[in-house]
């Protein structure tokens, strides 16, 4: 499986994760649990799409510390940019948000250890 496949199946999970908790956080928080719920989703995935996109340039090329540091810091700080104005406005519950968020986390980890299954073989 290449990076690119990883990728794509950690984000089309996600997505698919967040769409379900997404109904869930509208019924127990009503709007903005759900919004908090999609904007924590969509800041991962946006996030994570950045994140692979400069992973995918610097395998391609030598690698720049300076510049590599730079764009971590300006995703961060996009993110929590984002997410201020989002809590400051009242549109999102912070707990909603947070949940949203971490649904990438796990389906990496997923993601990961299913990768690693299929390329051990069958068990013995």
């Amino acid at each position: 499986m290449t990076s690119s496949d990883l990728t794509t199946s950690v984000m089309r999970f996600t997505a698919a994760a967040v769409v379900v908790l997404m109904a869930a956080g509208g019924w127990l928080g009503g709007a903005p649990g759900a919004i908090g719920v999609l904007m924590g989703g969509v800041l991962a995935l946006g996030s994570f799409r950045w994140l692979a996109a400069r992973v995918a340039a610097v395998s391609v090329g030598p690698a720049m510390p300076s510049s590599w540091i730079a764009s971590t810091g300006l995703r961060l700080a996009v993110v929590a940019a984002l997410a201020a104005v989002a809590f400051k406005g009242g549109w999102v519950h912070p707990i909603a948000l947070l949940t949203g968020y971490t649904v990438l986390p796990v389906a990496v980890v997923m993601q990961g250890l299913r990768v690693a299954r299929e390329e051990s073989g069958p068990w013995k």
